[in-house]
């Protein structure tokens, strides 16, 4: 390096990559910034430099200033190894500038300290990193000891887990070719083992996090669902609280939906094709996004959807890794999972894509409908993507309009038809049970309800609603199409 190579660094005055001082008798100070350019972008800092003037006057280098140095820098940790160049200032006899370059920091790689404090630069101005940004980069460099997915579920066991989930999610993966068909055939715990969800036979937060039939002590295993009158949040139309595990929220979310947005149909060859205002492919990558990458070590904070009569808002507990940012999700880029041992579970059950190609999936699927592209923001600790309804809503009839008129209609026909049905039984001979009238009313509201909601929302077991849609099977209720994509339909 040159002294031509200091005034061309030192032009633009300090900046994100650049901190200059008069002398290393700023040298604590000045290691802060060194600390903050290793959690950053990596920089330069100078010596030697008026930081006013910007004047080049260099200083006296000595074994003592080299010593000094030496020691400053044993103070990062982990240890680093520093380029120092010591460049001769012209007319200035006996005088040097000593700049000290720093990589910049690579995600994966433990963040710096410096006596024990993590810095970091914003802009031209050296900060102390925030804890949760500080933890977030230990965790990505550690996953195996801080990562909270792998971290055994406290008192969970594996009798706990749902085995019908399990198989079930397992002919998904066999079926889309992401898992061999010997799964069919293999115990639960070595399924669960070759998943990295069971240590020692106990399993860890992942597996609860999906399978789990005892959330009691996740209260992040939360869905909060909201739909607002307006644009606003002053008055509620439909407030719900589900709790679950990951197939539990994402039918509740998926149902409300379709309870509260549009649909519309049209003829395409011999067949109807119905769509919602916004494309459901789109909601469904966006809240399933939203489940699998949001930080579950902050257990006091819930995923949320908002519906109001302008657009609707998935809310996230989370950041963006930091190769993402609001000017670049819309471009290619790889994936980069906060969670990546519930990620590639997903993956192999083909609920999840790798690669990054989410964020263009859902994209696609609203430019594929002539919908608005949809918007990331971040908010209050909170990753938020916008969905904007368009002249969809506009184009309703007066009735769909206002939500709450079609609330009170929807109410009063599942009135009608659970009197029917009740009706019918009476003729049958035969009583039905409140389990089973609440599972109609249910079903009447939203034909692709999930057996797992309808549990969670009328508080009985998985195993008990089955029962009680079989007693009623092909007499007052029935099922159309395929488990996965069909619906209910009631008898009456």
């Amino acid at each position: 390096m040159a002294i031509d190579d200091i005034r061309k660094l030192v032009s633009n005055d300090e900046t994100r990559q650049v901190e200059l001082k008069k002398s290393t008798g700023e040298l604590k100070d000045a290691m802060h910034s060194a600390c903050a350019f290793l959690n950053t972008d990596g920089g330069w800092l100078i010596f030697g430099i008026t930081p006013n003037s910007l004047k080049v006057v260099g200083q006296e280098v000595t074994e003592n200033t080299r010593r000094e140095l030496a020691q400053a820098l044993a103070g990062l940790e982990p240890a680093v190894d520093v380029r120092v160049e010591y460049v001769d200032v012209p007319d200035r006899p006996g005088m040097q500038v000593i700049a000290l370059g720093f990589d910049a920091w690579v995600w994966g790689k433990e963040p710096f300290t410096f006596h024990g404090r993590p810095y970091y630069r914003e802009e031209s101005t050296t900060q102390v990193m925030p804890r949760d940004m500080y933890d977030e980069r230990l965790r990505a460099s550690k996953p195996h000891l801080f990562a909270w997915e792998r971290q055994p579920a406290d008192g969970l066991k594996l009798e706990d887990l749902n085995q019908e989930l399990i198989r079930g999610a397992v002919r998904l993966g066999v079926e889309m070719g992401r898992m061999s068909e010997m799964a069919f055939t293999e115990p639960v715990d070595k399924i669960l083992k070759k998943w990295r969800l069971l240590d020692n036979g106990v399993p860890n937060n992942t597996a609860a996090m999906l399978f789990t039939n005892n959330t009691y002590d996740y209260p992040q295993f939360i869905l909060r669902l909201a739909r607002f009158r307006g644009i606003d949040k002053n008055e509620f139309i439909d407030n719900q609280r589900i709790e679950g595990n990951f197939f539990v929220l994402l039918d509740a979310g998926m149902s409300f939906f379709f309870k509260h947005l549009s649909l519309s149909g049209k003829i395409v060859g011999f067949k109807r094709e119905e769509h919602l205002e916004i494309p459901s492919e789109a909601l469904r990558e966006a809240l399933i996004n939203a489940l699998c990458h949001r930080q579950y070590e902050k257990y006091n904070l819930t995923i949320g959807i908002a519906i109001y009569d302008d657009r609707i808002e998935i809310e996230n507990p989370g950041m963006f890794p930091p190769q993402i940012t609001l000017s670049n999700i819309k471009e290619p880029h790889g994936s980069y999972p906060y969670n990546p041992l519930i990620a590639e579970v997903l993956y192999k059950t083909s609920y999840l894509e790798s690669w990054g190609s989410g964020v263009k999936r859902i994209v696609d699927a609203c430019r594929k409908q002539n919908v608005p592209d949809p918007e990331w923001s971040v908010r209050g600790g909170f990753v938020i993507v916008t969905f904007r309804r368009g002249t969809q809503t506009s184009n309703l009839t007066d009735d769909r309009k206002d939500d709450k008129e079609v609330i009170e209609k929807v109410t009063e026909n599942t009135e009608k038809v659970i009197e029917k049905v009740i009706e019918k039984a009476n003729i049958l001979g035969e009583r039905l049970t409140e389990s089973k009238i609440k599972i109609l009313q249910l079903v009447i509201e939203n034909p692709q309800i999930s057996k797992l909601v309808i549990s969670k929302t009328i508080g009985i077991s998985p195993n008990s609603v089955s029962r009680n849609i079989e007693a009623m099977r092909d007499k007052y209720i029935r099922r159309v199409g395929p488990d996965k994509g069909g619906f209910w339909e009631v008898i009456i």
